[in-house]
């Protein structure tokens, strides 16, 4: 996908944040727009947003956690617009908890969301991605889809499980031959509301977690989009966002498994002296 003049463009989680810019940035680039969020009150805010910019969008709010309502959605999508050709499955949640003290409740709401959603948005719209002759999935997982982090094991496990899905689905549609690209986003701190819209049953403040990730995240949801944008251009595998991302990347890979008792050791130091 060398332009996206003219290319229907699904992206999830488009009511705020990652999804919301990538919209914009892709309604100055022409594309037409198919935009769902669980809020119907933000995805018909991004929605007006696109028209003023003068795209083609439509809204609608979908539950990616609920399978059914994907293959109908991506059915209701293909019927509005014709066929698809780039897929974005970005919406996700975060949580804060230990394994010991989790709700497994809030861990299936995790799971759903950040990774089941992502298998159901791929699954439902490869077929029309395939039959466009020039398709492309891109799937958000994270930095922490390279390391685990305390109180992040269900978003590090939906994240892990993510780039693994979306790595193995790109080898798939080489073997066979699939006009369809396969691309896996890897954001560091994004200046979002993922860490505000989270839930939190750790030791740390939820108030205080939120503005000590408002310290650290550098980088804008608009510099995400163009950065991912540019990605699909070049038909990158992986897209990493964000200086931070380079660095979470390349700490396995410099130190292995060997990561983990410094990692945990800061965790406690910084939850020992936390204001």
């Amino acid at each position: 996908m060398k332009h996206f003049a003219d290319k229907v463009a699904v992206i999830t989680g488009a009511g705020s944040g990652i999804g919301r810019a990538l919209a914009l940035e892709l309604a100055g680039r022409g594309s037409r727009l198919a935009l769902s969020d669980v809020d119907p009150v933000r995805i018909a805010e991004t929605v007006a947003m696109c028209d003023k910019a003068g795209a083609e969008a439509r809204g609608y709010e979908v539950n990616v956690a609920n399978r059914q309502a994907v293959l109908d959605h991506a059915a209701e999508v293909v019927e509005d617009f014709g066929s698809v050709n780039l897929v974005v499955n970005n919406a996700g949640v975060a949580l804060a908890a230990t394994v010991e003290d989790m709700a497994w409740e809030d861990l299936d709401w995790v799971l759903d969301i950040d990774f089941w959603g992502v298998v159901n948005g791929t699954k439902a719209f490869l077929p029309h991605l395939i039959a466009s002759g020039d398709g492309h999935v891109v799937n958000v997982s994270s930095v922490f889809g390279f390391v685990g982090v305390p109180t992040q094991s269900a978003y590090n496990a939906a994240k892990f499980a993510v780039r693994g899905f979306t790595e193995s689905l790109r080898q798939e549609t080489i073997m066979a031959k699939r006009p369809v690209k396969v691309s896996c986003v890897h954001p560091g701190g994004i200046k979002t509301n993922i860490a505000r819209d989270s839930r939190n049953n750790s030791p740390v403040d939820p108030d205080k977690a939120s503005a000590a990730f408002d310290k650290i995240a550098r980088t804008t949801p608009e510099q995400a989009a163009k950065v991912i944008a540019r990605g699909v251009e070049r038909e990158k595998p992986r897209i990493l966002i964000g200086a931070d991302a380079y660095v979470f990347d390349a700490i396995p890979r410099l130190l292995g498994a060997r990561y983990q008792r410094p990692a945990a050791l800061l965790a406690r130091a910084a939850l020992r002296f936390a204001p």
